[in-house]
């Protein structure tokens, strides 16, 4: 059985299999939180379902498009998708709409799309590519030039706007593929201690993060106000008890919860399915992080596995994030739940991602991109199988070669 037929079908079913039920089970429950507040308001009850609807077709037609698709070609676009994520991500702060004080949002006809969205995608990209023909940095001067300064651009961007989510899963996820990379904890302990130091300075720094932390410290000192989303969160996850009350039988749900399609999702969940509801929602993500980081091991290619470690870590990253925010073990950020939540930009920069997990769980070009260590390197790289010097594989198997590798063969044996 070649390796293809031994490693690919668990990790790329399980991915299929829980990417696809988190989807419907997102569009049910983002019916569910919007229908009764719009029939109330004499709206339309399915229209958050229908435009959810959409894009999450355009999402698993670009992820179907991204399966079938070598994802080793993503290489040569990483220069173009990170300039672009950075001019879009420019534009945002001067042309964007404003929703709930931030400045997230660039209009398109009757939608709108987060460049933040494109820009972890991309870094996930450039960052691949660029730790596959470099040797990991091993020192924080190496780790700073390039990849902690277009880092440190784009999280200063993103916090402008503000989206301190984003920036923190733009932290992790470049973190973990440097793990894999190979790169030394020391080295990864102080970069991170360095970010953490920085991140609590902008927190303070800004009135609107320190109201955020704050609020997140003692939520019921204001009820009412700053804190509403906090408390009527656990509010909605303390009514649910075991059980639920019931698929569609939500009530904080009804103008008390703010933002219970996108970043409440969790906690309209809570209520209506209970503990047993989250607790089979979790155990979805874990195991979309097991088969991510099973098909970022069984790589060969050393630009596959940073990426597979990348889109796995960007999207387990967010599920965390989200969580914590809705139990009050983390600040609010604004980070929707992956494949749940309502969300254009979200579902599709997801589901593209998930598509070109796929692609490397299936094995492609692992028999040509097997990484061997090439010694004529200095840098301790690896090298594409096969015959050194462009040859082909026939042509090595030559006469001369064959005595030469039997030769060389009789003589360890002697030895």
């Amino acid at each position: 059985m070649t390796a293809r037929g031994k490693q690919s079908p668990l990790e790329w079913n399980l991915l299929v299999l829980v990417t696809v039920s988190l989807v419907l089970f997102g569009l049910v429950m983002v019916y569910s939180a919007t229908s009764a507040s719009a029939a109330l308001g004499n709206g339309n009850p399915t229209g958050y379902l229908e435009r959810q609807g959409i894009y999450a077709i355009v999402g698993v037609a670009l992820l179907v498009v991204a399966a079938r698709s070598d994802f080793r070609k993503l290489r040569a676009l990483a220069p173009i998708l990170i300039v672009s994520a950075l001019a879009l991500c420019l534009a945002v702060l001067a042309i964007g709409e404003r929703i709930n004080g931030a400045r997230r949002w660039i209009g398109v006809g009757p939608a709108a799309f987060q460049p933040s969205e494109l820009a972890k995608l991309a870094l996930v990209v450039w960052t691949a590519a660029y730790l596959a023909r470099r040797p990991p940095p091993q020192s924080l001067r190496e780790l700073f030039r390039p990849i902690g300064l277009l880092v440190g651009v784009f999280c200063l961007l993103v916090l402008v706007e503000p989206d301190l989510g984003t920036a923190i899963t733009i932290v992790v996820m470049v973190a973990a593929m440097l793990l894999v990379a190979g790169t030394r904890l020391p080295t990864l302990a102080g970069a991170s201690a360095i970010v953490l130091g920085l991140g609590a300075l902008a927190a303070w720094s800004s009135p609107y993060r320190r109201a955020r932390l704050l609020t997140f410290l003692d939520p019921w000192k204001d009820p009412l106000g700053a804190g509403l989303q906090n408390v009527q969160a656990q509010i909605s996850l303390g009514s649910g008890g075991i059980f639920g009350r019931g698929l569609g039988q939500g009530v904080e749900k009804i103008h008390f919860l703010p933002e219970a399609h996108t970043d409440m999702i969790f906690a309209v969940i809570g209520e209506e399915l209970g503990l047993v509801g989250v607790a089979v929602l979790v155990v979805g993500y874990c195991a979309f992080a097991y088969a991510g980081l099973r098909t970022a091991i069984a790589c060969k290619d050393p630009f596959g596995k940073r990426l597979a470690a990348g889109i796995t870590a960007m999207i387990c990253c967010q599920a965390a994030i989200n969580v914590a925010a809705v139990v009050g073990l983390a600040p609010l950020t604004g980070i929707p739940l992956p494949f749940v939540s309502y969300g254009g930009s979200s579902l599709i920069v997801a589901l593209l991602s998930v598509g070109i997990l796929l692609n490397i769980a299936r094995g492609h070009g692992r028999a040509q991109t097997a990484a061997v260590p090439d010694r004529g390197r200095g840098d301790g790289r690896s090298r594409r199988a096969g015959a050194r010097g462009g040859g082909s594989p026939a042509g090595a198997r030559r006469g001369s070669d064959v005595r030469r590798v039997a030769g060389s063969g009789r003589g360890a044996a002697r030895s």
